[in-house]
C-alpha cells in the first residue's frame, strides 16, 4: 500500500490537482444529488398522502385539486352518497403569507380541516411537543417543525399568522416532507380567513362557517379511487375530482426532467474529473517507462504492471471520492444552517447518495486508468529498457 501511495505522490503537484478534479466533480455530485434527494422526499411524502384518497375542488378554477378556490361544505352529503365513498372530509388550505415570494422548498402554509377524517386518514403525523388540536379549540396551532423554527416558536407562547395571534399548542414530529412547514390550526380559524380574504360580492353569497377550499373523499374498502374520482364528478354537479394518479403523473413528470437535469451537471464535472486522471496516468507510464522495462525483465506479467497502475488511479478516485464527499456535506450543511432559520431545507444526503458518491468516485478511476495500464502492459522490455 505504501509503494502505491509512494507512486502516486511522485509528482504532488499533479497528483494533487488530478485528486481536486475528482473532488470538484463529487462535490458537484453530493450537493446536486441531495437536492434531488430532498425533492424525491417531498414527492414520495405526497404520493404517500394522496395514494388512498380523492381530492375534491370546485370545477370552476382551472387549478383543479390545487386550487383555494372556495367551495361549500354543503357538498359532503352530496359527496358521500356517491357509491364507493365512506367518508368525505373539508379542509381549508392557503398560502401562510399571501405575499411570499418563490420559494426553493416547500411553502409556508396554514391548513384547517374538521374531525370526519379521523379513522379514515392514513397519512398520520405524530406530535413531538405538546399536544395535537382538539374539535372544540379555538385560536390554538399545531406546527410543522421547520415552519416553528422560522417563527422561533415554542409551545406554550404565541405566533402571529396572517395577522392573527394563535397559541401554539404543539410541534408535529419531523417527517421531512410538506408538513414540516405547515401550521395546522383548528378549521373555524381557517375559515375565517379564508373568508377575510375573499371579495366582497364573494362574502355575501356564503358564510365563513361554510367554506372550504377541498373535500377530502375516503373510499370504501376495495374501491379504487381513481376510478371513484370519475363517479364522484358524475354524480355531484360543480366539483372536480382527482385521484392519486393525478397527483403522481404531476410530481413525478416534473421530478423526472429536474433529477436529469441535476445530475447531468454532475456527470459532467465528474467527466472532465476522470479526463485529468486519464492525462495523469498516461504522463505516469511515460515517466516509469524504463522503470516498467526493468520489472517485465525480471518476470513481472501483463497482469501484475495492470494492477499495479488500476491500484494507483483507484486510489485518485478514492481520495478524490472522499475529499469531494467531505466537501459537499459540510456545504449542504452550511446552507441548510443558514436557510433553516427562515423554514426552508433545500438539501438532504442520504446514506445512499454518500456511498452512492463515492463508489463512483472510485469507478471512475478505476477506468480512467484501464486504458494507461493496459498500455504499460504491453510495452516490450527491450524497447522499455531503451525509452529515455
Amino acid at each position: 500500500m505504501m509503494t502505491i501511495v509512494h507512486n502516486v505522490f511522485r509528482r504532488k503537484v499533479r497528483a494533487l490537482l488530478t485528486i481536486f478534479g475528482i473532488t470538484i466533480g463529487v462535490f458537484a455530485l453530493v450537493v446536486m444529488g441531495s437536492m434531488a434527494e430532498k425533492i424525491n422526499l417531498m414527492v414520495d411524502g405526497g404520493t404517500r398522502y394522496y395514494q388512498d384518497k380523492v381530492i375534491v375542488s370546485d370545477a370552476s378554477m382551472a387549478g383543479g385539486a390545487f386550487s383555494s378556490a372556495p367551495l361549500s361544505i354543503a357538498t359532503i352529503p352530496d359527496i358521500e352518497a356517491a357509491e364507493g365513498v365512506a367518508r368525505a372530509s373539508a379542509g381549508v388550505f392557503m398560502l401562510l403569507d399571501d405575499e411570499q415570494g418563490m420559494s426553493m422548498g416547500v411553502p409556508q402554509m396554514l391548513v384547517g380541516s374538521d374531525d370526519r377524517a379521523r379513522g379514515y386518514e392514513s397519512f398520520a403525523l405524530t406530535v413531538a411537543k405538546g399536544r395535537d388540536l382538539l374539535p372544540d379549540d379555538r385560536g390554538t396551532t399545531v406546527l410543522g417543525t421547520d415552519l416553528a423554527r422560522a417563527l422561533d416558536a415554542e409551545v406554550g407562547k404565541t405566533v402571529i399568522m396572517r395577522g392573527r395571534e394563535f397559541e401554539v399548542v404543539g410541534i408535529y414530529d419531523k417527517t421531512l416532507t410538506a408538513p414540516d412547514n405547515t401550521a395546522a390550526v383548528p378549521l373555524a380559524d381557517a375559515q375565517e380567513l379564508l373568508f377575510e380574504g375573499l371579495p366582497a360580492m364573494v362574502q355575501t353569497q356564503i358564510a365563513s362557517e361554510q367554506l372550504a377550499t377541498s373535500i377530502t373523499a375516503y373510499p370504501e374498502p376495495g374501491v379504487d379511487p381513481d376510478l371513484l374520482a370519475g363517479t364522484i364528478e358524475a354524480q355531484v354537479s360543480g366539483v372536480k375530482a382527482s385521484g392519486p394518479q393525478v397527483f403522481m403523473d404531476q410530481f413525478e413528470s416534473g421530478t423526472r426532467i429536474f433529477n436529469s437535469i441535476i445530475f447531468g451537471v454532475a456527470l459532467v464535472a465528474l467527466l472532465v474529473g476522470g479526463l485529468s486522471v486519464v492525462n495523469t496516468m498516461i504522463m505516469a507510464v511515460s515517466e516509469r517507462t524504463r522503470e516498467i522495462g526493468i520489472r517485465k525483465a525480471i518476470g513481472a506479467s501483463r497482469g501484475q504492471i495492470v494492477r499495479q497502475f488500476l491500484a494507483e488511479s483507484t486510489l485518485i478516485g478514492f481520495l478524490g471520492g472522499v475529499s469531494g464527499l467531505l466537501l459537499g456535506w459540510l456545504a449542504t450543511l452550511g446552507v441548510n444552517a443558514v436557510m433553516g432559520s427562515s423554514g426552508t431545507i433545500l438539501f438532504l444526503v442520504t446514506g445512499r447518495l454518500a456511498l452512492g458518491s463515492l463508489l463512483f468516485a472510485i469507478v471512475l478511476g478505476i477506468s480512467s486508468g484501464l486504458y494507461p495500464s493496459l498500455h504499460a502492459s504491453r510495452l516490450r522490455p527491450v524497447v522499455a529498457l531503451r525509452y529515455e
